[in-house]
């Protein structure tokens, strides 16, 4: 909504009718449930009879069918990412929703309910191959459905769908800038901060510099302070780009805390993602206290500021009913108390990653910072993928699935399943996904791009977090940086994770896995074929680098997949 120049909130679900008597209109998000669940989320009834028009999205077309008397069923398979959506004759004029959208769709999927059969009085006004009842209807009612989600941006038609339910159906008017609420936000921040201080932990990534910067113009330097701590996760080059740049923005407090050995030895045996998370994320806090405390900043002149973003809390579980995806490194037990004692200000906590973009170049950031990849906070520690146990490979019609888990996002909710490996790239991102859901134990697919030998021979091999492990992931990481950038790719992608797993054979036991999405926030993405020749480029470069075994590449959307394999 926020995109189509419409100021929009987000309330619970549980919100009594009564409470949204003025609203132009009400959008029944998705989620990770099923209708029929005991403690599932649902809405007051009256909403559906108040008049306000309503528009439900996947969960949410499921929820208007089940209270208005249709029927909601287990559909025979899951569908996730792509699907192709057809019309039903008449449903662009006899409903205000679909106008302007002709022939077939491409749309995006994420769910395993179905609508089975629509409410009386609503008409249905289109379908994919696997949900026969994708879109539903009914003008009298002004009340809307689709099982799709138009709100990403990998379902092309989905901004006429929206723009048609918030003007045509809400008659809303625009009134929202991200650009134009810098002065807001810092209006904001002054009244949070007070008569106190703000000190930072930054990373140097777009969402900590932005609201780093945004509290400087808000407070004036000398009001705050700010600390990067090199975890030792860091990619090459890192730390002194950051030092270099935030020196720019004219900071008169800004530190280095070499704290590498310090999470290199607490990492050590750690495998699981969320056991690496807390442990980086408790890290943080300790080396956050001990600074806290060594240079006063516990006396109630200050707080602290962190650039955690919208999606953060979102994937993080952070609304009642929603799913938790991963943990996020801002969100974990030492930080949520600092919270809930009213001593964190997160200026961009309500902003998507793409507003805080515009919010950068509003406050005259340059591209070399805006424009950078999004970096995990965590850093290449969840790039770095470890396994406990030896284990070999299990052939299939397809080709090998791999016994190294990655989290993923199927049906709005979390999954931690192995990856199937194939040799014959599918020509198309539909056909792509059609592998994952015909194999429901996996939630992502890889290509084989080159291996040092015949993958019957490899296996999955017994890793951990070492310095040697961390090293080579930053090699192969610059590598790849530095090719997508003299040949321009970088351009085209949104974000390039390169990732390793322990795979391979006993003088080569890891594996690259080249990771290029395209999104726009972070909370969908679409994986982009590389070109052949930088494809060919990279794989030759990477394969020199000691003890690599293969190259792969990811050719899964999100989702099924999420963007980070951890």
């Amino acid at each position: 909504m926020r995109e189509l120049g419409v100021y929009a909130e987000v309330a619970p679900s549980e919100t009594p009718a009564s409470a949204l008597t003025g609203r132009k209109g009400v959008i029944i998000s998705g989620g990770p449930s099923s209708v029929y669940d005991a403690g599932s989320p649902t809405i007051d009834p009256a909403l559906l009879t108040s008049g306000i028009p309503v528009l439900g999205i996947c969960y949410g077309q499921q929820l208007i069918a089940h209270l208005l008397g249709g029927s909601v069923t287990k559909g025979d398979k899951g569908e996730y990412g792509f699907a192709q959506l057809d019309l039903v004759a008449h449903a662009v004029s006899d409903n205000g929703i679909l106008q302007g959208v002709t022939g077939r769709q491409q749309v995006w999927m994420s769910h395993r309910d179905l609508v089975a059969r629509p409410p009386e009085g609503f008409a249905v006004l289109a379908a994919t191959s696997t949900c026969p009842i994708a879109a539903i209807g009914s003008t009298a009612r002004k009340i809307y459905a689709v099982q799709f989600h138009p709100e990403v941006a990998h379902t092309p038609c989905g901004k006429t769908i929206l723009a048609n339910f918030v003007t045509s159906i809400c008659g809303c008017e625009k009134d929202w800038d991200p650009a134009g609420q810098v002065l807001a936000v810092e209006e904001h921040i002054r009244q949070a901060a007070g008569g106190r201080n703000v000190f930072f932990f930054v990373s140097g990534g777009v969402d900590s510099t932005v609201a780093y910067t945004l509290c400087l113009r808000a407070l004036g330097p000398d009001r705050v302070h700010g600390t990067y701590v090199d975890t030792g996760m860091m990619r090459e080059g890192e730390t002194e780009f950051v030092r270099r740049h935030f020196a720019a923005l004219g900071a008169k407090a800004f530190f280095i805390e070499d704290a590498r050995e310090l999470f290199i030895t607490a990492l050590a045996g750690a495998t699981e993602p969320e056991h690496k998370r807390h442990v980086i994320g408790e890290k943080f806090v300790e080396v956050q206290q001990r600074i806290l405390e060594s240079e006063h900043y516990l006396d109630g002149r200050w707080i602290l500021g962190q650039g955690t973003i919208y999606p953060d809390t979102i994937e993080s579980g952070g609304t009642a009913k929603a799913d938790l995806i991963k943990t996020h490194h801002n969100r974990v037990a030492g930080i949520q108390k600092l919270l809930d004692e009213g001593r964190i200000l997160e200026p961009l906590s309500s902003f998507y990653k793409d507003e805080v973009r515009a919010i950068g170049r509003q406050l005259g950031l340059g591209p070399e910072l805006l424009d950078r990849d999004p970096f995990p906070g965590p850093g290449v520690a969840i790039r770095c993928l470890c396994s406990d146990t030896e284990d070999t490979l299990e052939r299939v019609a397809e080709g090998f699935i791999i016994p190294v888990r990655s989290v993923g996002v199927q049906g709005d909710s979390r999954t931690y399943r192995p990856v199937l490996a194939i040799d014959v790239v599918p020509a198309s991102d539909e056909e792509t996904a059609d592998l994952v859901n015909s194999n429901p134990d996996v939630n992502r697919v890889v290509g084989v791009a080159l291996t040092c030998g015949p993958m019957d021979s490899f296996k999955v091999w017994p890793a951990h977090l070492t310095a040697e492990r961390l090293d080579r992931l930053r090699r192969v990481d610059a590598i790849v940086r530095r090719l997508s950038h003299q040949s321009g790719f970088d351009h085209a992608i949104w974000q390039f994770p390169v990732v390793l797993i322990p795979l391979g054979i006993a003088k080569r036991p890891d594996s690259v896995v080249l990771r290029p999405i395209d999104s726009v926030d972070g909370m969908t993405a679409r994986a982009v074929r590389i070109p052949s020749d930088l494809l060919g480029k990279m794989v030759r470069e990477l394969m020199g680098v000691e003890g690599v075994a293969g190259v792969f590449y990811d050719l899964t959307n999100k989702p099924p997949a999420t963007i980070e394999w951890e």
